[in-house]
């Protein structure tokens, strides 16, 4: 390419701008607002139970609900940063959103009024506290999911993937973020979490209130380093440029497909108004290539052919759905540990000591394990990999993805054992139950499986995704768990309804509020037996997934079972010196 074109693309490697320093700032709010948002997601359900009266069902649905929709919100806040403002004007926006929502929810756990009295239903929340709480929910999931659906891709900015150096630094990236999340969450899950249900579960304000003034602390932080951001304008609208390629091609539907794909629609480099790479054809989905036919004697248009490029953003989308749907089921196994195991550890011996653990603090376990685990992975595995496969984040994304479903499906199946041992001794002796710490293995199993798959499917959605779409794509992590905790709240009441038939004590499984009357248990196996199942269902798709080639690397085409085996070639090229060696 010339020099006005390779001018073109310069803006991002703007002198002094992103890197680690200006990701510095990020981790910073990454740290701050996950000591409350994940606080949140592992007490909640406490919260719910004992100061808004809730049953167990109830608390725990409510919990999966919220956590639901604020992961589905992502995509909202991946829409607008794609399209209309760039993602730090999203992050500002949705975080005052949220921490507006955590203010609302200090002042109705002070005040009195605002909480609903003991009753013997299900939910005993009504009139104005019934609105005012829900209100809240709705802007806290509406600000945190706006964050999540912008923030990562921020970050990602940061560094050029095009670039050998970058490349490794945007592997790095990602596990970084992760570790500034993990150190934050340590905090909110033990001193916010002690805090809130200290005093017998009256001192919640106090724990809403520091998570408040964290967040209002972590976005002066983004603020602060806002001239150090590279910060990329956005284009036209991902979803219009999705929707033009299925309605052309749908009129199309009767043409016959050309010879040659050099004969489809696409516009020369120099013609083009963005500095976005063209994207290569492939034979995937070849219905779709109907949309870049072009009419004879008519001049192209959007809405009458599309070019190659376009199409394909199509295709990678549809490619990506099923490693979406795959990691659904894991999702819905860490609903779990949020709601169900947590009072599981309200009935075990939370004693190290003098001391007494609050049950909602076990996590911490997993936690500190990873702040030691994701350095050495990034420092150490990582290298040593690289030597072998050649690709910048030592194995590929869908091979992290893969390690994590099937970790997952192990942390339920020892969930299931670790439930029985507490409920057998706590029919046998209910003053000598076991202790809380029994919960640990199935935490540190979770959360070595999240590490992997979290930060594999991040890095994975935005790298795979166009350009003008890594917000929108990065979202589809968030929205997996949205349908995970959605799918949680749905398995919760299809299992009780049909147990409730179908058990000779016409008791559901996870009936009421005495965990020693139901069967947990079985339902950890139903999800354990489910998750082996959705991990065979990942390999099936994943052995078969198509990586994104862009035109500048026309060799890597269809993988045919290659991209999940081994590193993508396309990726180990980025470390590849000029002369032609490794």
């Amino acid at each position: 390419m010339g020099d006005d074109a390779e001018s073109n693309r310069s803006p991002p490697l703007i002198q002094g701008k992103g890197g680690f320093k200006a990701t510095s700032f990020i981790y910073a709010l990454a740290a701050l607002e996950n000591m409350g948002v994940v606080a949140n997601m592992v007490s909640l359900v406490l919260y719910f139970s004992y100061k808004m009266h809730f049953d167990l069902a109830t608390s725990a649905n409510t919990l999966t609900n919220l956590m639901g929709s604020t992961y589905l919100l992502s995509i909202v806040g991946g829409f607008i940063s794609d399209t209309y403002l760039n993602r730090f004007l999203t992050c500002v926006i949705f975080g005052t959103l949220e921490v507006l929502a955590l203010s609302m929810m200090t002042i109705q756990a002070h005040s009195d009024s605002l909480l609903p009295k003991p009753c013997a239903k299900s939910s005993c929340v009504q009139g104005g506290a019934a609105v005012y709480f829900y209100s809240t929910l709705c802007l806290l999931a509406l600000g945190v999911g706006g964050v999540k659906g912008a923030l990562p891709a921020l970050g990602a900015d940061q560094f050029d993937s095009k670039n050998p150096k970058e490349a490794k630094s945007l592997a790095s990236y990602f596990n970084w973020l992760l570790l500034s999340s993990v150190a934050g969450s340590s905090i909110g899950v033990t001193f916010v979490v002690y805090v809130s249900t200290n005093k017998n579960n009256q001192n919640w304000w106090k724990g809403f209130l520091i998570t408040a003034v964290a967040a209002f602390l972590g976005y002066v932080f983004l603020l602060i380093g806002k001239p150090f951001y590279r910060l990329h304008v956005p284009k036209d609208s991902p979803l219009m440029r999705l929707t033009q390629v299925i309605v052309v091609a749908v009129k199309n539907g009767r043409l016959s497909l050309p010879d040659s794909p050099n004969e489809l629609y696409e516009i020369n480099e120099k013609d083009s108004e963005t500095t976005a790479p063209k994207i290569a054809h492939t034979k995937e989905f070849r219905w779709l290539d109907k949309a870049a036919i072009p009419a004879a004697n008519t001049e192209p248009s959007a809405w009458k052919v599309c070019t190659v490029t376009q199409v394909e953003e199509v295709k990678i989308i549809a490619r990506m759905a099923p490693i979406i749907c795959s990691t659904i089921i894991l999702n819905t196994c860490m609903a779990q540990l949020q709601t169900f195991s947590v009072q599981q550890g309200y009935r075990m011996d939370a004693h190290l000591g003098s001391f007494q653990v609050p049950a909602a603090s076990i996590p911490v376990i997993p936690l500190l394990f990873l702040i030691i685990l994701i350095p050495l992975y990034d420092r150490l595995f990582v290298p040593f990999a690289r030597t072998l496969t050649h690709h910048p984040s030592g194995i590929t994304q869908l091979q992290r993805v893969g390690v994590g479903l099937v970790l997952s499906a192990v942390s339920m199946a020892v969930a299931a054992l670790v439930e029985v041992k507490r409920k057998n001794q706590s029919l046998k002796n209910p003053l000598q139950p076991i202790s809380l710490f029994w919960l640990a293995f199935q935490y540190g199993i979770f959360g070595v499986a999240d590490m992997f798959t979290l930060v594999g499917s991040l890095e994975f959605f935005y790298k795979e995704a166009p350009a003008g779409m890594r917000s929108l794509s990065t979202s589809f992590t968030w929205i997996a768990q949205s349908f995970g905790y959605f799918l949680s709240s749905v398995f919760v009441d299809a299992i009780n309804s049909v147990t409730r038939r179908v058990a000779p004590s016409r008791q559901g499984w996870l009936q009421g509020q005495d965990l020693d009357r139901n069967n947990l248990h079985l339902f950890y196996w139903f999800l354990a037996i489910l998750s082996a199942l959705n991990f065979f269902n990942y390999l099936f798709w994943a052995a078969r997934y198509t990586y994104k080639t862009d035109d500048e690397n026309p060799d890597q085409q269809d993988g045919g079972g290659v991209p999940f085996l081994k590193a993508d070639e396309q990726a180990s090229k980025a470390l590849e010196e000029p002369n032609g060696k490794w």
